[in-house]
Protein backbone atom coordinates (compact mmCIF):
# COMPACT_ATOMS: atom_id res chain seq x y z
CA UNK A 1 0.00 0.00 0.00
CA UNK A 2 1.31 3.62 -0.96
CA UNK A 3 0.35 7.18 -1.10
CA UNK A 4 -2.16 6.96 1.14
CA UNK A 5 -2.88 10.35 2.89
CA UNK A 6 -1.68 10.36 6.26
CA UNK A 7 -2.18 13.27 8.73
CA UNK A 8 0.34 13.64 11.69
CA UNK A 9 -0.74 15.65 14.89
CA UNK A 10 2.14 16.31 17.42
CA UNK A 11 3.23 19.21 18.72
CA UNK A 12 6.88 18.13 19.74
CA UNK A 13 8.92 18.73 16.26
CA UNK A 14 11.73 16.23 16.83
CA UNK A 15 8.95 13.57 17.17
CA UNK A 16 7.09 14.84 14.65
CA UNK A 17 9.96 15.02 11.76
CA UNK A 18 10.51 11.64 12.95
CA UNK A 19 7.43 10.27 11.66
CA UNK A 20 6.79 12.39 9.06
CA UNK A 21 10.27 11.07 7.41
CA UNK A 22 9.69 7.49 8.43
CA UNK A 23 5.87 7.29 7.05
CA UNK A 24 7.27 9.09 3.79
CA UNK A 25 10.38 6.49 3.58
CA UNK A 26 7.43 3.97 3.89
CA UNK A 27 5.50 5.19 1.11
CA UNK A 28 2.71 7.16 2.75
CA UNK A 29 1.66 11.11 1.61
CA UNK A 30 2.15 12.62 5.20
CA UNK A 31 1.16 16.56 6.44
CA UNK A 32 2.19 17.44 10.15
CA UNK A 33 0.28 19.60 12.21
CA UNK A 34 1.18 20.88 15.00
CA UNK A 35 -2.25 21.67 17.15
CA UNK A 36 -5.33 20.74 17.46
CA UNK A 37 -7.24 23.42 15.19
CA UNK A 38 -4.60 23.08 12.11
CA UNK A 39 -5.28 19.55 12.43
CA UNK A 40 -8.96 19.87 12.42
CA UNK A 41 -8.61 22.29 9.63
CA UNK A 42 -6.56 20.03 7.26
CA UNK A 43 -8.62 16.79 8.44
CA UNK A 44 -11.28 19.23 6.72
CA UNK A 45 -9.58 20.23 3.50
CA UNK A 46 -7.30 17.63 2.76
CA UNK A 47 -9.39 14.34 4.10
CA UNK A 48 -6.74 12.26 4.83
CA UNK A 49 -6.93 8.65 4.59
CA UNK A 50 -5.56 8.31 8.36
CA UNK A 51 -5.09 10.41 11.37
CA UNK A 52 -1.58 9.96 13.74
CA UNK A 53 -3.31 11.75 16.90
CA UNK A 54 -1.30 12.82 19.54
CA UNK A 55 -3.60 13.26 23.11
CA UNK A 56 -1.35 15.86 24.50
CA UNK A 57 -1.47 19.44 22.40
CA UNK A 58 -1.04 23.31 23.27
CA UNK A 59 -4.43 24.17 22.64
CA UNK A 60 -6.89 21.26 22.63
CA UNK A 61 -6.42 17.77 23.50
CA UNK A 62 -6.32 14.74 21.50
CA UNK A 63 -9.41 13.73 22.99
CA UNK A 64 -11.19 17.25 22.17
CA UNK A 65 -10.05 16.38 18.24
CA UNK A 66 -11.15 13.39 17.77
CA UNK A 67 -14.68 14.09 19.33
CA UNK A 68 -14.88 16.98 17.00
CA UNK A 69 -13.72 14.81 13.82
CA UNK A 70 -15.91 12.36 14.47
CA UNK A 71 -19.20 14.91 15.59
CA UNK A 72 -18.79 15.96 11.94
CA UNK A 73 -18.87 13.29 10.24
CA UNK A 74 -15.07 12.11 9.24
CA UNK A 75 -14.57 8.40 9.38
CA UNK A 76 -11.16 7.30 8.78
CA UNK A 77 -9.20 5.65 11.19
CA UNK A 78 -7.59 7.50 13.98
CA UNK A 79 -4.58 6.05 15.66
CA UNK A 80 -3.87 7.51 19.10
CA UNK A 81 -0.26 8.69 20.46
CA UNK A 82 -0.23 8.80 24.30
CA UNK A 83 2.83 9.14 26.55
CA UNK A 84 0.16 7.93 29.36
CA UNK A 85 0.23 4.26 30.25
CA UNK A 86 -2.94 4.52 32.33
CA UNK A 87 -6.12 2.43 31.19
CA UNK A 88 -8.20 5.50 31.21
CA UNK A 89 -6.06 7.28 29.05
CA UNK A 90 -6.86 4.07 26.52
CA UNK A 91 -10.47 3.83 26.65
CA UNK A 92 -11.29 7.18 26.83
CA UNK A 93 -9.89 8.31 23.64
CA UNK A 94 -11.46 4.52 22.42
CA UNK A 95 -15.17 6.13 24.11
CA UNK A 96 -14.64 9.14 21.80
CA UNK A 97 -14.19 7.08 18.38
CA UNK A 98 -10.50 6.49 18.00
CA UNK A 99 -9.73 2.69 16.37
CA UNK A 100 -6.26 2.14 17.71
CA UNK A 101 -3.54 3.68 20.34
CA UNK A 102 0.04 3.18 21.14
CA UNK A 103 1.86 4.05 24.07
CA UNK A 104 4.92 6.40 24.01
CA UNK A 105 7.95 5.70 23.28
CA UNK A 106 7.35 3.68 20.37
CA UNK A 107 8.98 2.10 17.34
CA UNK A 108 8.28 3.54 14.19
CA UNK A 109 8.48 0.32 12.85
CA UNK A 110 5.16 -0.46 14.96
CA UNK A 111 3.24 2.63 14.31
CA UNK A 112 4.25 1.87 10.34
CA UNK A 113 2.62 -1.72 11.39
CA UNK A 114 -0.38 -0.31 13.42
CA UNK A 115 -1.02 2.33 10.42
CA UNK A 116 -1.20 -0.72 7.75
CA UNK A 117 -3.20 -2.76 9.73
CA UNK A 118 -5.78 0.30 10.31
CA UNK A 119 -5.71 1.17 6.44
CA UNK A 120 -5.86 -2.19 4.94
CA UNK A 121 -9.20 -3.19 7.13
CA UNK A 122 -10.72 0.08 6.69
CA UNK A 123 -10.29 0.49 2.79
CA UNK A 124 -8.83 -2.84 1.49
CA UNK A 125 -10.61 -5.81 2.45
CA UNK A 126 -14.07 -4.43 3.47
CA UNK A 127 -13.85 -3.26 -0.05
CA UNK A 128 -13.63 -6.89 -0.98
CA UNK A 129 -16.79 -9.02 -0.77
CA UNK A 130 -17.47 -12.61 -1.55
CA UNK A 131 -20.49 -13.01 -0.21
CA UNK A 132 -24.12 -11.64 0.27
CA UNK A 133 -24.04 -7.71 -0.41
CA UNK A 134 -26.96 -6.70 1.47
CA UNK A 135 -27.44 -8.09 5.01
CA UNK A 136 -31.37 -7.14 7.01
CA UNK A 137 -32.30 -8.10 10.22
CA UNK A 138 -35.12 -6.62 11.89
CA UNK A 139 -34.87 -2.52 10.99
CA UNK A 140 -31.44 -3.30 10.50
CA UNK A 141 -29.79 -2.75 6.40
CA UNK A 142 -25.78 -3.58 6.19
CA UNK A 143 -24.47 -2.88 2.56
CA UNK A 144 -21.26 -4.89 2.86
CA UNK A 145 -19.77 -3.47 -0.67
CA UNK A 146 -20.61 0.21 -0.06
CA UNK A 147 -19.58 -0.27 3.77
CA UNK A 148 -23.18 1.94 5.00
CA UNK A 149 -25.80 0.93 7.78
CA UNK A 150 -29.06 1.92 7.86
CA UNK A 151 -31.50 1.27 10.67
CA UNK A 152 -35.01 2.34 9.51
CA UNK A 153 -34.08 3.49 6.83
CA UNK A 154 -32.13 6.37 8.10
CA UNK A 155 -28.36 5.91 7.88
CA UNK A 156 -26.30 5.22 10.90
CA UNK A 157 -22.53 6.57 11.12
CA UNK A 158 -20.54 3.80 12.24
CA UNK A 159 -16.11 4.35 12.54
CA UNK A 160 -14.67 1.63 9.96
CA UNK A 161 -13.52 0.00 13.29
CA UNK A 162 -17.46 -0.42 14.15
CA UNK A 163 -18.12 -1.66 10.83
CA UNK A 164 -15.51 -4.30 11.11
CA UNK A 165 -16.64 -5.64 14.17
CA UNK A 166 -20.18 -5.65 13.23
CA UNK A 167 -19.47 -7.39 10.16
CA UNK A 168 -17.26 -10.16 11.87
CA UNK A 169 -20.37 -10.72 14.02
CA UNK A 170 -22.40 -10.74 11.49
CA UNK A 171 -20.89 -12.80 9.38
CA UNK A 172 -20.47 -15.55 12.39
CA UNK A 173 -24.12 -15.20 13.35
CA UNK A 174 -25.18 -17.62 16.33
CA UNK A 175 -21.12 -18.57 16.95
CA UNK A 176 -19.96 -17.54 19.93
CA UNK A 177 -16.53 -15.00 19.05
CA UNK A 178 -13.74 -14.69 21.91
CA UNK A 179 -12.78 -10.87 22.66
CA UNK A 180 -8.96 -12.33 21.85
CA UNK A 181 -10.27 -13.32 18.43
CA UNK A 182 -12.24 -10.17 17.61
CA UNK A 183 -9.08 -8.43 18.61
CA UNK A 184 -6.99 -10.60 15.55
CA UNK A 185 -10.01 -10.21 13.22
CA UNK A 186 -10.76 -6.93 13.58
CA UNK A 187 -7.18 -5.18 14.42
CA UNK A 188 -4.93 -7.39 12.52
CA UNK A 189 -2.49 -8.46 15.61
CA UNK A 190 -2.84 -11.25 18.34
CA UNK A 191 -4.34 -10.04 21.53
CA UNK A 192 -1.35 -7.46 21.55
CA UNK A 193 -3.78 -4.21 21.77
CA UNK A 194 -4.19 -4.91 25.21
CA UNK A 195 -7.81 -5.96 26.88
CA UNK A 196 -11.18 -7.16 27.44
CA UNK A 197 -12.16 -3.52 27.82
CA UNK A 198 -11.35 -2.66 24.27
CA UNK A 199 -13.84 -4.54 22.39
CA UNK A 200 -16.19 -4.00 25.20
CA UNK A 201 -16.21 -0.29 24.35
CA UNK A 202 -16.59 -0.71 20.49
CA UNK A 203 -19.49 -3.20 21.19
CA UNK A 204 -20.95 -0.28 23.13
CA UNK A 205 -21.18 1.89 20.58
CA UNK A 206 -22.47 -0.32 18.37
CA UNK A 207 -25.62 -1.32 20.75
CA UNK A 208 -25.94 2.82 21.35
CA UNK A 209 -26.63 3.20 17.45
CA UNK A 210 -28.52 -0.33 16.62
CA UNK A 211 -30.13 -1.95 19.39
CA UNK A 212 -33.43 -0.46 20.30
CA UNK A 213 -32.59 -1.43 23.89
CA UNK A 214 -28.83 -1.10 23.89
CA UNK A 215 -29.12 -2.52 27.93
CA UNK A 216 -31.48 -5.50 26.46
CA UNK A 217 -29.69 -6.18 23.51
CA UNK A 218 -31.62 -8.22 20.89
CA UNK A 219 -29.17 -8.93 18.62
CA UNK A 220 -25.30 -8.18 20.09
CA UNK A 221 -25.12 -10.36 22.60
CA UNK A 222 -22.37 -11.08 25.64
CA UNK A 223 -21.40 -14.52 25.87
CA UNK A 224 -20.53 -14.88 29.50
CA UNK A 225 -16.64 -15.79 30.30
CA UNK A 226 -16.58 -16.22 26.45
CA UNK A 227 -17.13 -12.56 24.24
CA UNK A 228 -20.01 -11.71 21.93
CA UNK A 229 -22.10 -13.36 19.10
CA UNK A 230 -24.75 -11.98 16.83
CA UNK A 231 -28.14 -13.82 17.47
CA UNK A 232 -29.67 -13.82 14.04
CA UNK A 233 -33.34 -13.28 13.63
CA UNK A 234 -35.67 -16.26 13.54
CA UNK A 235 -36.25 -15.24 9.65
CA UNK A 236 -32.76 -16.70 9.40
CA UNK A 237 -32.80 -19.80 11.11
Amino acid sequence: MTGEKILIVEDERAVARGLEYGLRDAGFDVQWAENGLRALSIAEEWNPHLIALDIRLPDISGYDVCRRLRGAGHRQPVLMLTARDEEVDKILGLELGADDYVVKPYSLREVVSRIRALLRRAYGELALNSGPVTITFGPIEIDLERMWVRRNGDPVDLTPTEFRLLRQLVANADRPISREALIEAVWGYDGELGNDRTIDVHMRHLRQKLEDDPGNPRYLLTVRGIGYKFQPPASWL
